[in-house]
This record gives C-alpha cells, sequence and structure tokens, in this order.
C-alpha cells in the first residue's frame, strides 16, 4: 500500500499557483526528496526540468528575498574550515561570508530551515539564508568540494609511513539504514556539543542536565539552585544523535528506544578529581528524554558547618550522631538534600573502629571506608534483604536510603533496638508528620516512641547573592508581622532584610543554596504524646513548647541573617 503524499505549503504551493508544476506533481515531488533525502529545488532541477532561474523568482516573490548571483563569487573566496564538507554536500548548501557572528549561507530553498539549523549547531555561529539559483549553486559547490579534495591530498601528502599510524580510522557501515544517525553518534559536533554542556553544568554548579525533545523543538536545560533554566536549543534533528552519544557514553543499550534505562557516566576534570553523572532515558513521544543528574563527591565532604544548620540544631545532630543506638530520619521532598545530610554524618563517624554499611537506590557518591550496597530489585535486592544480611555483618552504623514500606521500617527498628545506630529518609513534609507516618504504615506506638532518637526535615533555599543583595527598605511592619517575624526569637532592631539584586557573579540574585532545618530531638514528653494516639498537630505544639523551631521559623531566621529573602523563605517553607 503506498503512502499518502504530503500536503504542500511555501515554496511548492507557489510553484502550482504559478502553473510550474501541477499540484500532483508537487505532491510526488515532495516525497521522493524525502525519500531521497536530496533538497526539494535540486530535486525539481535535475529531475522535472524546471529552469532554476524561474525557481529562484518564484522564491523571491514569496518569500520577499533578493536573488544573489553567485557569478559574482570566486570559490577562493569562500570562509574555508568553518562548516563540514559532508554537510555542503548533504544539503546543497554553502557558507558564502561571515559577518560578526552571523553566517550567510547560500541556499536555492529558503525554507529548508533544518540546513540552517544544522549548520548553526555544527559551527556555533547563528546563520541568515541568501537565496541563490540552484544550478550556480551546484556549480560553485561542486568547486568548494574539489577544492577541499585536493587540500586533503596535500595534507596526506605532506605525512610520512609513522605518521599514517597516528591517523583516528574508524569503520563506517555503507549499508546503514533508519539507524544511520545512531551509528554517528561519535561525530565531532555531537561530541563537542555533548562535552561542552557537562562541562557548563558543573562550573554553573547546576545539579541536574535535561535533554527534552518535542514535535518541533528540542532544549537543553539546567537545574542550578533548585531552579530549572534553558541553556541551548540545537536543531531537532539532531535529537537522536544526541540520545545515542549520551547512551553510549552511559554504556546503555544504543537500540532500545521503547523502555527506560539507566546509566552512569564519570567524566575526570583534572588527575586527582571525577565528577559522576547519574543518567537515566525515558521514552516520550517525540523521543527519549535524557536527565542527567550531577553527583560531585565532594558535596558529600561538605562539613556540617557549612550545611546551614543553627547551633542548637547542630548539637542536638551531632549529639545523637555519637548514640551508640537508635534512629536517625531525614525527611523532605526529592531534591531537599537529604543524601547530603545522611552523607555528612557518615562521613564525621567513618572510623577504622566501626563497620558501617549502606543499602542505597542508587549509590550516588563511593565513601571509601563505607560498605555501600545498590538495590537490585530484579534478583532480589531490596532494602530489607539488605538489612537482613547487615544485621548478620556485625555492623556498628547503618544507613538505609529510604524506609518505604511496614517490612523495612521493622528491620530498621530492630536494627535500632538491638545496639545499632540506624540512618534512613522518608518522604514527608515535617517532623511531626514523620512520626505519624510510620505509626500509619504499622509500626507500634511503643517502638516509634522508644527507638527514634531524632527527626531532620530539610528544605534548600537559594542563597543570596553577597556582592548584589540590597536592603528591603519597602516591606511594612504588619506584613513581617503577619509572616511571622514575631516569632523567631530575634529583635525587630537587630536584623535587616535583603532582596535579590542581580551581577554578572550570580543567577538572577542567587548564588549557592542554604539548607532549611527542622530538627526534633524525640523527647520523653513527645514520647509520652505518641504513645498516647497523638496526631502531627499535637506533636508539632509539642516540640514547639520543647523549643524546636519549624521549618517556617528556621527560614525565617535566615532571611533576618541576610543569607536568603522573604521570597525565597515563601517558595519553600509557606503553605
Amino acid at each position: 500500500m503506498n503512502a499518502p503524499l504530503p500536503a504542500i505549503s511555501g515554496l511548492a504551493r507557489r510553484l502550482v499557483n504559478d502553473n510550474l508544476l501541477d499540484e500532483e506533481t508537487a505532491k510526488a515531488a515532495l516525497a521522493q526528496c524525502t525519500q531521497a533525502k536530496t533538497p526539494f529545488v535540486h530535486y525539481l532541477v535535475a529531475s522535472q526540468g524546471l529552469d532554476a532561474r524561474t525557481i529562484a523568482n518564484a522564491a523571491s516573490d514569496e518569500f520577499g528575498t533578493p536573488i544573489l548571483d553567485l557569478d559574482a563569487f570566486n570559490v577562493e573566496s569562500l570562509p574555508k574550515d568553518v562548516i563540514d564538507r559532508k554537510l555542503v554536500s548533504k544539503h546543497r548548501s554553502l557558507p558564502l561570508f561571515k559577518r560578526g557572528n552571523r553566517l550567510f549561507i547560500a541556499v536555492a530553498d529558503p525554507t529548508n530551515l533544518r540546513a540552517l539549523d544544522e549548520i548553526k549547531f555544527n559551527t556555533g555561529i547563528s546563520t541568515d539564508a541568501v537565496l541563490v539559483e540552484a544550478d550556480k549553486l551546484d556549480k560553485i559547490i561542486d568547486l568548494f568540494l574539489n577544492a577541499q579534495e585536493e587540500s586533503l591530498g596535500d595534507a596526506l601528502g605532506g605525512l610520512d609511513d609513522d605518521g599514517l599510524d597516528d591517523l583516528d580510522i574508524q569503520a563506517v557501515d555503507e549499508h546503514a539504514g533508519d539507524d544511520e544517525e545512531d551509528k554517528e553518534a561519535d561525530e565531532a559536533p555531537v561530541v563537542r556539543f555533548v562535552n561542552k554542556v557537562l562541562l557548563d553544568a558543573i562550573k554553573s554548579g547546576a545539579s541536574d542536565i535535561h535533554f527534552e525533545p518535542y514535535e518541533k523543538a528540542y532544549r537543553v536545560r539546567f537545574r542550578t539552585d533548585g531552579i530549572l533554566k534553558e541553556v541551548a536549543r540545537p536543531p531537532t534533528s539532531m535529537a537522536t544523535r544526541l540520545a545515542a552519544r549520551l547512551k553510549v557514553m552511559s554504556q546503555m543499550d544504543i537500540s532500545e528506544r521503547r523502555l527506560p534505562q539507566d546509566g552512569r557516566i564519570k567524566m575526570k576534570i583534572t588527575k586527582t578529581r571525577a565528577i559522576d553523572f547519574r543518567v537515566n532515558t525515558l521514552p516520550t513521544l517525540f523521543g527519549e528524554k535524557i536527565v542527567l543528574r550531577i553527583l560531585d563527591p565532594s558535596s558529600a565532604k561538605l562539613g556540617i558547618d557549612a550545611l546551614g544548620y543553627e547551633d542548637d540544631q547542630k548539637k542536638l545532630f551531632m549529639d545523637c550522631l555519637h548514640q551508640p543506638q537508635g534512629m536517625i530520619l531525614v525527611t523532605g521532598p526529592t531534591g531537599s538534600g537529604k543524601t547530603v545530610s545522611l552523607y555528612t554524618g557518615l562521613n564525621i563517624l567513618n572510623t577504622p573502629e566501626l563497620n558501617i554499611s549502606t543499602a542505597e537506590d542508587p549509590v550516588e557518591i563511593n565513601l571509601e571506608g563505607i560498605n555501600q550496597v545498590q538495590m537490585n530489585t530484579k534478583v532480589g535486592l531490596t532494602f530489607s534483604e539488605a538489612l537482613r544480611s547487615f544485621l548478620r555483618q556485625d555492623p556498628d552504623i547503618v544507613m538505609v536510603g529510604e524506609i518505604r514500606d511496614l517490612e523495612t521500617a521493622e528491620i530498621g527498628i530492630k536494627a535500632a533496638q538491638t545496639g545499632h545506630l540506624v540512618l534512613s529518609t522518608l518522604h514527608t513534609n515535617s517532623a511531626p508528620e514523620t512520626l505519624t507516618r510510620l505509626l500509619n504504615m504499622g509500626v507500634p506506638a511503643f517502638n516509634v516512641a522508644t527507638t527514634v532518637s531524632l527527626i531532620i526535615a530539610q528544605r534548600l533555599a537559594r542563597r543570596l547573592c553577597p556582592l548584589c543583595k540590597v536592603p528591603a527598605t519597602d516591606i511594612p511592619e504588619e506584613i513581617l508581622s503577619e509572616e511571622g517575624f514575631d516569632d523567631i526569637g530575634i529583635e525587630r532592631s537587630e536584623f535587616e532584610i535583603f532582596h535579590p539584586g542581580g551581577c554578572d557573579k550570580c543567577s538572577n540574585g542567587y548564588k549557592g543554596r542554604v539548607g532549611v532545618y527542622e530538627v526534633v530531638r524525640i523527647t520523653p514528653s513527645i514520647s509520652s504524646l505518641i504513645m498516647e494516639g497523638g496526631n502531627a498537630i499535637d506533636i508539632a505544639k509539642r516540640a514547639k513548647e520543647e523549643g524546636f523551631n519549624n521549618l517556617r521559623v528556621s527560614a525565617l531566621r535566615k532571611v533576618a541573617g541576610g543569607l536568603t529573602s522573604l521570597e525565597e523563605a515563601n517558595r519553600v517553607t509557606k503553605d
């Protein structure tokens, strides 16, 4: 069954309206061009016998673009080494000259946006189309390619036999079919682009990189300081090749495009420093979306003073870390810094006298001296199964990546009750909700009240740039009271609030992030309330009476300290 002929528009429609082509011939020509991967105008001149000058006049009238006479150009004056000869041959488009940061490309069809986009992507220079006649363009392209061949011959002639051994020669499949783009994953422009994106992300302090295909666009975004920002828009024609390159780098199955995949990339920055990327692919409607999480080992060794704990919160955390048994729980949404808090605690405890084991999904950062286990549900290695094994390995300290079910919770509590320190995470919004979450899972109230020693709920707020933050003199006193500044324990005259400014050293007035914490020690009073069946509201009220600041108060104290803005505090803590 023959495929339906494509609808016509643009230049093809103009040629039909000018009676230079009938509609069926135009549709058939478009279909043939797509199949043969030949530019439309060149196909018409070569196969349909249409006059190149006539087509150029029609295109000029349709798009309001003047025609440039290529007879006035000398092939020797064309810019050299700007564009790969393979692209010139593929798109039948040629760079004529460069002005400033714009490259002017000779095309016979101004609607051939794919050619312009691909040339822009490969050169990194903005492109403008210059309308020319197809037959003259073909002649000058042939001269250009021949000149390139001669210079290649001169270069090879200058090599001796030893030099030829150093050439990087790759095999090419002459019978490549639909997967040809995948086989071009190692093309120099694609490699350069991907490497540049990864390096730019590291330099900007991004935590994630998103490669996202859509129907008529392709975009790359960085998540920096918790906010996504678009950084590049490569042509959509490169989507498959970019995906292939990233999958090759992370050792995924390049032929599998129907299922999600996971992989890792290791990039050596210096001889002593490397950055890991955790890579995940997701099949979407228009291709594979790929997200890279940047795993910087140095973030796990920041030290507790760099995380943003208040002095009393830091003391509570350190006291419980050095208890021989009990359970410390860290809670918060994805991306709130829970892993860094846990790793910071483990680094404090990591001494030759202690046996530390962790069950993680996935293992994000390698910590020397700690036995880290990657979960693998396909073979039955779950958090609960790993915990059972840990208890037979003479542990002192156990870290469980996340308590997801009753079985894992019960084994963790059993470990904490039998002389082990257990660290783990849950996904809840506050410390009191963490306790009720365990109760709702089915953990007996007695076990929760006697085993859990500390709960840390946390968020990450963007830190104001110290170079450009500006005093906020426009906030009325009644607004400050409504926001809760009367409850933070600091006199109004003792602090100053700042707004974000903006300079070339930061992003919209912010640079880096600071932790906002709710640290609650399970005191005898709170334990009694748990045993009595108190809910999250009751526990939150009791924690306040015991002197533990909630997330809102902690965030406002960061505002009063000039570390972040009121707008940012509202973004991360206000309901």
